[in-house]
């Protein structure tokens, strides 16, 4: 299910308020009750003013010395990101990623659960498995019944386009793209492009610029 984003947050200020959240999550499950702007600061590798405005924006103002407690931390964050209850997602494309991320996600972790995944390779294809796999021409009318509002497609370049045909033309409404294709955002579809090649590009590059200091 999506839930209404404020329409004032950036992308950068979204991340940001995400990455908040997951190293709260952490504390929590850690034992800790308080935390300070600066511990998140240091978290992220940002400054304690910065944090402190993100979170203020938003209404949410620790004390003065004391911080802010954790767990009601966690509460106004998972409103304002909009990200309360399960988070269903299924799965386009069942090779070695598609299949790692239904196996890890398959079991609920951290609040998301891949419900299906759908390939056209009749070989992957297994409806009575825990997290079933499907035709992908069975996408629309899945989501459509179980209310499914985020894909990740996982498919071979040269497929991502028809894929994404598919899903322009079912009720969903978000999708991760681990592909290498440029895919489009349109009014009905928000894309979010994940290309590991260009992470590990950008990476090298900031190592070797890193080594010149």
């Amino acid at each position: 299910m999506l839930f209404p984003m404020q329409p004032a947050m950036s992308k950068d200020v979204i991340e940001r308020l995400s990455r908040y959240r997951s190293v709260l999550l952490r504390l929590k499950a850690l034992g800790f009750v308080r935390v300070f702007s600066d511990n998140l600061a240091d978290a992220l590798g940002v400054s304690g003013s910065l944090v402190r405005k993100d979170l203020g924006q938003h209404g949410i103002h620790g004390v003065r010395r004391g911080g802010y407690t954790i767990e009601v931390l966690i509460e106004r964050l998972t409103d304002v990101l909009g990200v309360s209850g399960l988070l269903q997602i299924v799965v386009v494309g069942c090779g070695h990623i598609g299949s790692a991320l239904l196996r890890t996600y398959g079991a609920r972790r951290h609040g998301i659960s891949a419900v299906a995944g759908f390939d056209i390779d009749p070989q992957k294809l297994n409806a009575a498995a825990p997290v079933p796999v499907l035709d992908v021409h069975e996408l629309a009318g899945f989501v459509a019944r179980e209310v499914i509002d985020v894909a990740v497609i996982c498919v071979p370049e040269e497929a991502a386009a028809t894929v994404m045909e598919l899903i322009r033309g079912s009720r969903i409404r978000g999708v991760l793209n681990f592909t290498t294709a440029h895919l489009r955002s349109d009014a009905q579809c928000l894309v979010q492009t994940l290309d590991i090649r260009m992470e590990i590009e950008k990476l090298f590059c900031l190592v070797k610029m890193a080594s010149r200091r």
